[in-house]
């Protein structure tokens, strides 16, 4: 029977097995079914927003979807929770990694990226006009001209000192705990994650996701190590293509004691009958606006080639809810326009409101 260690532990390779299978063939069955999908793109920006939602339900908090759309598109319906503030973060960096490389995630410029600004969105862009000269322009505006250029760059130089060795702001005492050594953590879960590197990509997804939560790397954003487990699957899983697996919505599907459970073969088994359920609800979900999509394509016959009817339904398959002023300004119409687009689709509306309103396929 083989066994190995994982941090201070000791988990059943050969018990896993019969789940590993199980969870594998779900997940190549959804990555099958994604890859040459007329519905890809709409269907992996949907999940971006149901996982961001996933991740704060797992941490004890609860964020609407409608919600959190809205708010990504700076249409609040209220003043933003901060729990909807940190579900805005937990999906701008998961669009972030599905955006990049797939190994770019767990290098340590990925790691750096994502645990804060990087130096280059804090560096002040440089907006330099453009400098042709007429023939009748005297050579004073083109010396004030080059002189505000070298003003301009010795003040970008100065700021790019001050960020590179300015020391980082003290932690609150209230907040954080000073004997947390982030770092060492870190550097710990790496190693973890190297150390198993020869078992499959679903395997050491599972003992990173399950080490991440015994280690309790970082004090608060623990969300960020659900990401990263995300895209180590994502990088050995050689199927996978533009899929970044939506592991918070995975531990949805386990309950608070199954994940927390004191044997590592129990975590790990119940792990993987999430990412099975997981993989799934994907599929259905994939069934259910595939079938929307070909409803709504019918609508297009006979339609002119500059009708927006084509964006509209891309965008409804994107979004989880659309507002009229959503559709007006990715379509650039007007609110009227928008309005009368949405009911030619026969979208159900799903809010209930007078103000606010919002359509959506159910």
């Amino acid at each position: 029977m083989a066994s190995t260690a994982c941090h201070s532990c000791k988990f059943d390779v050969d018990g896993l097995l019969n789940h590993l299978i199980s969870a594998d063939a779900a997940l190549v069955r959804l990555d099958e079914r994604l890859w040459k999908s007329p519905i890809q793109e709409g269907f992996l920006e949907r999940f971006h927003f149901l996982d961001a939602c996933a991740s704060l339900w797992i941490d004890g908090e609860l964020v609407h979807l409608e919600d959190l759309v809205l708010h990504d598109v700076s249409q609040d319906s209220r003043t933003p929770s901060h729990e909807l503030t940190i579900a805005s973060d937990v999906l701008r960096q998961r669009r972030r990694i599905a955006g990049n490389k797939i190994d770019w995630a767990l290098t340590a410029s990925g790691i750096t990226s994502l645990r804060g600004k990087s130096l280059a969105e804090d560096t002040p862009r440089l907006e330099l006009k453009s400098l042709v000269l007429d023939d009748d322009r005297e050579q004073d505006d083109l010396d004030s001209s080059i002189a505000a250029i070298d003003a301009l760059l010795t003040k970008s130089e100065s700021v790019l000192h001050d960020i590179r060795f300015a020391k980082p702001p003290a932690k609150e005492n209230l907040i954080y705990d000073e004997d947390w050594d982030e770092e060492e953590r870190l550097s710990e879960w790496l190693q973890i994650v190297s150390k198993n590197a020869h078992y499959p990509a679903l395997l050491q997804c599972v003992i990173a996701l399950d080490s991440w939560g015994t280690l309790q790397v970082f004090q608060h954003g623990g969300w960020l190590g659900r990401l990263l487990a995300a895209s180590l699957l994502r990088q050995r899983q050689l199927v996978t293509g533009p899929h970044l697996p939506a592991l918070n919505l995975s531990l949805k599907f386990v309950s608070r004691e199954d994940r927390t459970a004191r044997d590592t073969n129990v975590r790990l088994r119940n792990l993987l009958g999430g990412i099975r359920a997981m993989a799934e609800f994907g599929l259905k979900e994939h069934d259910r606006l595939s079938l929307a999509h070909q409803m709504m394509s019918r609508h297009l016959v006979g339609r002119r080639s500059s009708s927006r009817l084509p964006q509209l339904i891309n965008l409804v398959l994107s979004k989880p809810i659309v507002s009229t002023d959503m559709v007006a300004r990715q379509l650039r119409i007007t609110q009227r326009a928008a309005l009368r687009l949405i009911e030619e689709l026969n979208l159900r509306e799903v809010t209930g409101r007078g103000r606010f309103r919002a359509w959506g396929i159910l």
